[in-house]
Formats: structure tokens, sequence, C-alpha cells
């Protein structure tokens, strides 16, 4: 079964989606004559001209997707049907990413995803439906703000889309079609080539964040932090899961992030959800606990520790 590659276009409603979707299909760069399934999963402004496309759109087959439609048996007999060799998806901005995810049919691989959101009106979006725009924020490779026009914040919009994720790359679109990108560097609260890399309370958040999205940066180095330290008694002795509760956009997605460690010392008599600073050098190797190579934290120094003012860990 061949690969299906696709283009995901995420959002809400009126972002945008639907004009760079006609556009990006008008351009005979991009659309030269592959058998194209466009699937609609929300009413929007914008009707698609298909007159616009290269040979009339002969080769572009638009489908509306409703939520229970949404699953793999279904998406895979419209493949069939148009004989598609590639898949662009106007996704609804309400619907989650891992829905969609779960959906796609095992040949159906993402190419691409871009976010698309109104510049004026993401400060909003952010502030009533967070947990919505951190799932979009979170996968996709670009946001695109448009009626950049208008003059949003630029600075509370960088902060809030890079309390999420660092990887992400921000553009900003004017109405004459020119896209100004956001290369604001963010730099490290803490230096990571320190003998020990000491990390902050108020910055475990964002250490763990980078740290997940680029172990082999961390690898063979230092590192302090508070934690919390998960023990149980079928653990090896010496043995822990340190680390800090994280909470990305609100109180229903905390979530623990921690690692294991070994070589707590004896006399230290740690017990489960004492809270300890642990200084240790992060190892790849195979460990039970991850049942798979993983990084293991060898402590060279740990001592108990006072629960901090913030027991979660934020990105603000």
């Amino acid at each position: 079964m061949s690969e299906i590659p696709i283009y995901l276009f995420c959002g809400f409603l009126e972002a945008g989606k639907s004009k760079c979707i006609q556009e990006t299909l008008s351009d005979e760069r991009f659309n030269q004559g592959e058998n194209t399934l466009l699937l609609m999963c929300e009413d929007g402004e914008e009707q698609y001209d298909k007159k616009a496309f290269p040979n009339g759109g002969e080769n572009v087959f638009i489908e509306e997707i409703t939520e229970d439609k949404l699953n793999s048996k279904y998406l895979s007999s419209l493949e069939k049907k148009y004989k598609a060799e590639r898949i662009i998806i106007e996704y609804n901005g309400m619907w989650t990413m891992e829905k969609l995810y779960m959906s796609l049919p095992k040949n159906w691989i993402i190419y691409q995803q871009l976010f698309f959101a109104d510049s004026s009106t993401f400060e909003v979006y952010n502030s009533n439906m967070r947990s919505l725009v951190v799932d979009k924020l979170n996968s996709s490779e670009l946001i695109v703000l448009n009626r950049a026009d208008k003059g949003p914040d630029k600075d509370m919009i960088h902060k809030i889309i890079r309390g999420v994720s660092r990887r992400i790359n921000i553009a900003y679109e004017y109405a004459d079609g020119n896209l100004e990108y956001d290369n604001e560097e963010d730099p490290l609260p803490f230096d990571i080539d320190a003998p020990v890399i000491e990390i902050a309370d108020r910055d475990y958040a964002l250490w763990f964040r980078d740290f997940a999205e680029d172990v082999k940066k961390y690898e063979g180095k230092t590192v302090k932090f508070k934690g919390i330290c998960g023990i149980n008694k079928k653990m090896k002795s010496g043995t822990a899961i340190c680390g800090r509760h994280v909470m990305t956009c609100c109180i229903d997605d905390i979530e623990f992030k921690g690692l294991v460690c070994v070589g707590m010392p004896a006399p230290l008599n740690l017990k489960n959800k004492d809270w300890a600073i642990i200084t240790a050098k992060i190892v790849m190797e195979f460990h039970e606990l991850y049942n798979k190579v993983g990084p293991v934290l060898h402590i060279i120094d740990a001592e108990k520790s006072q629960v901090p003012e913030q027991e979660i860990a934020t990105f603000f």
C-alpha cells in the first residue's frame, strides 16, 4: 500500500485556511495534475473556485467531512473512490488533533501541518479556548497570523506561542500578501554548556520541554534541579523517578514530567513524594522502567528539600 501525503491546514473559522488552500491549488508549481482529495471539515466563509485551478480543477475532488465520518474506514473509501495521490485537509479548529491522528488510515502520512490564525483575535482565542490553541501549536511546523495590518501585539503573541513550542515558525501575513517572519531569538534561561546545568524552579517546564525535543543535546551533561520523587517497593534500591508536575495550558492537562534516577544514596532515606534537589549526569541507556533505551539520571548528589512555593511548573 503506497503512502499518501497529507497537507494539513488547521485553525479556527475565518482564520484564512480556505484562502491559502485556494492559492496553493491554483499554483501550477504545486498542482501539476496529481489526483488531489480536498477534505473540508467545516463550513467556512470561502468557497473554492475550481475554475482557477490548473486544467479547471479536473484533478481536484472536494468532500465535506462531518465529525461522525472521521474514521479510517471512511477516509480510505474516499481515497479509493477518487484514486487520490495526495490529501489536503481543511481541519475543524474545534476538533482535537488527536481525533484526527487516530482516524487516519495507516498509509496517510502528514507531510506538512500549518496553523492559521487571525492576529487580531488570537489572544482572545488563547484566553477562551487555550487548550485548543495549544493543541494546534504543539504539532504544527508553522503558524501564519493573518490580518497583521491591524497592528497586533506581536510581543504578547510571541510569548504565548513560545510558551507552548520553541520549534514552530511564526509568520505574519499582510493584506498585500507579504509574509514577515518572527525571527526573535529565545535564549534559554540556563546555560547548557556549564559544568552543571542549574534549573531554577520557574524554569523546569521550559527545560523539560527543551530536553524532550533534543535529548542528544543533553546526553552526558550534568543537571541540577528540584523535584518530587516517585518511589515504590517494586523499584530497585536507590532508584526513583524525579521531576515536576507541569501545566501546559490548564488544570486538566497537568502531567508529571520526570526521569528515572539511579544511585540515590541510602542515608538520604527518601520516601515517595519527598522533594529533593538532584544533581545527576544524564546517560542514555536501557532501563526496565522505560522498557527501552532512555535518559537515566546517575545521581552525583542529592539532598532533601522543602516543597517549592509553586509546586506546579508552568511556562509563564
